[in-house]
């Protein structure tokens, strides 16, 4: 599975309006909502999900990055949008740092598989350092897209 099987490419937002953790989830959810044609309910019932699946454990896993994600009977597929936050955001991360890279991944409850899959393909892209520091300046969508592209093409090793 690659990043660009389900990062959403419209849902990429280099330059996130909120500045508190609820309301990145909240921009981020609504953008995949909005692409994938769900309504403006669906996308703030699975934004809730999200808030109160962070609410039991901060997905903010240190260096400035947070990977929120829920299983939800709303999504239809196996969906990601990628936020940006110029300024940082808190997450109560795990090193107590700001995070300024936001990846909310939504997921269908019936493909637990698929979702563990896009989870560490997350994961193992986001503990390389030049990866994370890419994303933290790319200053586009654009920018941020073509770093995606460029992962997959890469060996994350």
């Amino acid at each position: 599975m690659k990043l660009t099987d389900f990062v959403i490419r419209d849902a990429v937002i280099s330059n996130l309006e909120a500045t508190d953790r609820n309301g990145a989830i909240r921009e981020l959810v609504r953008k995949v909502a909005e692409v994938n044609g769900l309504s403006a309910e669906d996308g703030e019932t699975i934004a809730k999900a999200v808030i109160q699946r962070e609410n039991q454990g901060s997905t903010g896993f240190g260096k400035g990055v947070a990977v929120p994600h829920v299983k939800h009977a709303k999504v239809p597929k196996i969906m990601a949008a990628i936020g940006r936050s110029a300024t940082g955001i808190d997450f109560a991360a795990l090193d107590r740092a700001p995070v300024y890279t936001i990846v909310v991944l939504l997921s269908p409850p019936d493909n637990p598989d698929g979702h563990l899959q896009a989870m560490e393909n997350i994961f193992r892209h986001l503990q390389r350092d030049n990866f994370r520091r890419f994303l933290r300046q790319s200053e586009t969508a654009d920018a941020i897209w073509d770093l995606i592209q460029e992962a997959d093409e890469t060996p994350a090793g």
